[in-house]
C-alpha cells in the first residue's frame, strides 16, 4: 500500500495569494494571517505574490490567471460575502464558491477555498483571528501542504 501526503515545509515554494477588497476590515486580517502561516512553513517573502480584487466576485478569475500562469505551487484564494438583507449574498457566494471548485477540480495547481460567506460581520471577523482562529492562516498550511502533495501525485 502506498500513502501520499504533503507536509508543511514550504522552502522554496512560490504562493499566489489572491484577496478581495470588498470587507476590507475582514479580508486584511485574513491576509496578514496567511502570509505569516505561510513564513511559519518557511516560505520566503519573496515568494509570495499577493493581487486585490475589488471584491470576491473577481475572484475567480484572478486565481485562474494565476493557476494558469504556471508559475505558482499553490493560489490562495481570501475573501469575505458577509449577508446583508438581499438576495445579492447568495449570488455572489454562490459564484465565487463554484468559479474557485471549478478550478480546483481541474487539479492543475492546487487552489484554496479561504472565503468567508458569514450571517453577520462578527461571524467573519471570529474567523479572521478574533475568537475561531484564523482562517487565513488555515488557507496557508493547506496551501503548502497541497503543493506538497500535488508534487508527490502522478
Amino acid at each position: 500500500m502506498e500513502i501520499l501526503e504533503g507536509c508543511l515545509d514550504g522552502r522554496g515554494l512560490k504562493i499566489a495569494i489572491a484577496v478581495s477588497r470588498f470587507n476590507e476590515v475582514v479580508t486584511k486580517n485574513l491576509l496578514e494571517g496567511a502570509v505569516s502561516g505561510l513564513k511559519r512553513t518557511a516560505v520566503s517573502e519573496g515568494d509570495i505574490t499577493i493581487a486585490w480584487a475589488p471584491g470576491a466576485f473577481e475572484l475567480p478569475g484572478i486565481a485562474a490567471r494565476f493557476a494558469a500562469s504556471g508559475k505558482f505551487d499553490a493560489v490562495i484564494v481570501l475573501g469575505a460575502v458577509i449577508r446583508g438583507a438581499t438576495a445579492h449574498f447568495e449570488y455572489v457566494s454562490s459564484a465565487v464558491n463554484s468559479g474557485i471548485a471549478h478550478l480546483a477540480r481541474e487539479g492543475k495547481t492546487p487552489v484554496i477555498f479561504g472565503v468567508l460567506t458569514t450571517d453577520t460581520v462578527e461571524q467573519a471577523m471570529d474567523r479572521a483571528g478574533l475568537k475561531c482562529g484564523n482562517k487565513g492562516t488555515d488557507a496557508a498550511a493547506a496551501a503548502v501542504e497541497m503543493a506538497n502533495l500535488y508534487k508527490r501525485l502522478p
